[in-house]
């Protein structure tokens, strides 16, 4: 289970089922269309879900767990399987993504949840949580922000549990980035107040790390919509696009949110 409640392992199934029902009737056209990913075709963005999975099965995992970039990593899998079919990308993403879905449900019943795992220049995570919440985080992103914008079709809608937990991996993954530089931390107590199902309270204490004792004494408040946040947070759209509400220090606030990009 993760936090408030929701079964990280449960989300992490139900998102693999919305990529693979939502990819399975592309036409070939719609494959080949660039994604808004930059660089990355529909297809691309497939292969790297699919990459992902499969890495934590080989050697491509320990190049993960080693790397100063991650992004790098991911644009050279991508890069090696450029001549696949889309038919072989999606076999590739449903084979190895069941894995992980599995590989995630034995370990979130060990004591290995917790054992911490470094993930590139990211920094380190449970096992459990980077089995599930990155997955889910990768997943539920690069469907709805990726994929579906640039294609004719309805938006795949999310649920409480996988909102939530893309949410509070993306805030794990903050905090490590603005902890890892000091100089990008917010230097006052910042809440988030995400609104929505899937929504929650999340602060961060003026270091970057998180915190719930800031809640209530933080010097900004930030308040929005819970489901634009994968989007803004990791700049695929302008934070002062999203529907936004600052409280308190402003300048701070607003100082931060321009410094946020959570990869």
């Amino acid at each position: 289970m993760g936090a408030a409640g929701h079964d990280y392992v449960d989300a992490i199934r139900r998102e693999r089922e919305a990529v693979l029902a939502y990819c399975c009737s592309l036409t070939e056209e719609e494959w080949r269309r660039p994604s808004a990913a930059a660089g990355w075709t529909v297809q691309d963005v497939v292969a790297h879900l699919g990459a992902n999975a499969r890495a934590l099965f080989g050697p491509d995992g320990l190049a993960l767990m080693r790397t100063d970039s991650v992004e790098r990593i991911a644009d050279a899998a991508v890069e090696k399987r450029r001549d696949w079919t889309s038919q072989k990308v999606l076999e590739d993403y449903a084979r190895w993504s069941s894995r992980l879905a599995g590989l995630a449900r034995v370990v979130a019943q060990t004591p290995a949840s917790r054992l911490p795992i470094p993930l590139g220049e990211l920094g380190r995570y449970p096992a459990g949580m980077l089995l599930t919440g990155a997955m889910v985080f990768d997943q539920h992103t690069h469907l709805r922000h990726d994929i579906a914008p640039v294609l004719d079709r309805p938006v795949p809608t999310s649920d409480e549990a996988r909102l939530h937990v893309a949410t509070t991996w993306m805030f794990a993954v903050l905090s490590n980035q603005l902890r890892r530089n000091g100089s990008q931390a917010p230097a006052v107590p910042i809440v988030f107040e995400l609104t929505g199902i899937g929504g929650g309270t999340w602060g961060l204490a003026a270091d970057g790390s998180l915190s719930d004792d800031v809640v209530g004494s933080a010097a900004a408040t930030i308040i929005g919509p819970v489901e634009d946040f994968p989007s803004w947070g990791t700049r695929r759209s302008s934070w002062r696009d999203a529907d936004l509400t600052l409280k308190g220090d402003t300048d701070a606030a607003t100082a931060f949110l321009d410094s946020i990009n959570i990869v």
